[in-house]
């Protein structure tokens, strides 16, 4: 089974939160696929990890941008995997079906929300009534990451 973080983000927008949590990924040898919940959302997760870091260089692409399989990080609005990504990341309250084939799922949704919240609470007892390792982190005051259960 998948091991799945819910990752709730309460100081930070996710613009500026999912750069952080893909270098770490990144810095540990995996690579990612972002499902993101529009085209849009592609778009401006794009420009976000271009211009998160002015001394840094997060790599990744889109479909726009062609090469998918030899891109370390990976956004989409579709179910798929042409990285060869070991870790999945939801945004957006996307619920993909494949989550199964990947090590890591992380899902992350705005806690500043309600319905947003009320939704993930959905998804955390759907994946557990699978049978899905799950954790929860919650956002700290400084923008680092707490694991609370």
């Amino acid at each position: 089974m998948t091991e799945i973080g819910f990752y709730h983000l309460q100081r930070t927008p996710l613009e500026k939160a999912l750069p952080r949590l893909l270098a770490k990924a990144l810095d540990a040898g995996m690579r990612a696929v972002v499902v993101a919940g529009s085209n849009e959302r592609v778009e401006a997760l794009d420009a976000a990890l271009w211009t998160f870091d002015q001394g840094s260089f997060l790599p990744h692409g889109t479909a726009a941008a062609g090469n998918a399989d030899q891109q370390p990080v990976f956004l989409t609005t579709a179910e798929e995997n042409p990285n060869g990504a070991t870790l999945l990341v939801c945004t957006d309250g996307v619920e993909p079906a494949f989550v199964d084939h990947f090590q890591r799922c992380l899902d992350l949704f705005d806690g500043n929300d309600e319905a947003a919240v009320a939704a993930a609470r959905a998804r955390w007892r759907r994946l557990k009534d699978a049978g899905h390792e799950l954790t929860y982190w919650q956002q700290t005051p400084r923008g680092g990451w707490e694991k609370k259960a």
